[in-house]
């Protein structure tokens, strides 16, 4: 597979897109995009890493079009799938954001043959009282009211929805096209504030049997991970941690930084 092309494959109804050489087809990088966002979230990424790996993006269930919801078991499920039609031989290399980070973490807790190491943006212990005991009124406040009001969009659907989903996108100074932007890209809120399609109850304590290089941005007005998190992970062997002044979508907004971090961390060049 030429660096320069692109392979689709169909996993379960779900398109699966790779791309890149990698290391005699060896290395596979897996990437997942979170609210609200899309396979193309990676683009920049791609190019950065194709020369050195076969990257692999999908945009997740649900995220293109329909209002449905896939449950924690079921997204655990198709990543299984894709990770032994992608890679049958080898584990992965996770790369995660937002929601991806929360789906990827079960994933790689659930499957720990499957994955040999992580790289995860922007959410951490999201589940972890550590990170409940950090954040002050403000920031509980502020969380539970955009989470809500995407919540509230997807329960209603159609075109109020999508227009209070595309709202709330500017409001966060989202990078998403906003053409892109639909109501069903919030089901995860759904799941989360309404336990649609069982919720996240399930979802163990984060506690990753693999490395980890976790990348943040620092200049946002609550994080998504508490000091006692990046303590573990920075003292984790094999592990590290980087913070890069910016907001969520560090990919975005900080690439060529982002990216010589990951590949120096990665295969150890730069």
């Amino acid at each position: 597979m030429a660096a320069s092309t692109e392979l689709c494959i169909d996993v379960n109804g779900t398109e699966v897109w790779m791309q890149g050489l990698g290391n005699g087809g060896d290395e596979v990088v897996l990437m997942l995009h979170g609210w609200p966002d899309t396979r193309a979230l990676w683009d920049g990424t791609v190019a950065a890493l194709q020369d050195r790996a076969t990257c692999a993006r999908l945009t997740l269930p649900g995220f293109e079009a329909g209002p449905a919801a896939t449950s924690l078991d079921d997204m655990c499920q198709l990543l299984r799938q894709i990770v032994d039609r992608i890679s049958p031989d080898q584990p992965v290399t996770l790369m995660l954001h937002d929601w991806g980070c929360i789906f990827g973490y079960e994933f790689a807790m659930r499957h720990p043959q499957r994955v040999a190491r992580v790289v995860a943006v922007d959410v951490g212990d999201h589940n972890s009282g550590a990170l409940l005991r950090e954040w002050g009124w403000r920031e509980k406040l502020s969380v539970m009211g955009y989470q809500l009001w995407l919540a509230l969009a997807w329960k209603l659907g159609g075109n109020l929805g999508t227009r209070m989903t595309r709202a709330m996108a500017r409001w966060l100074r989202c990078p998403t096209d906003a053409a892109r932007i639909t109501h069903s890209m919030n089901y995860p809120y759904a799941m989360r504030w309404f336990g649609t399609a069982g919720g996240f109850k399930q979802a163990a304590q984060i506690r990753l049997p693999v490395p980890l290089l976790f990348v943040y941005g620092e200049r946002k007005p609550f994080m998504f991970h508490s000091a006692k998190w990046l303590a573990q992970v920075a003292s984790a062997s094999g592990s590290a941690v980087h913070g890069l002044p910016c907001g969520h979508w560090v990919m975005i907004s900080k690439p060529e930084a982002f990216h010589a971090c990951v590949i120096s961390w990665l295969w150890g060049e730069g």
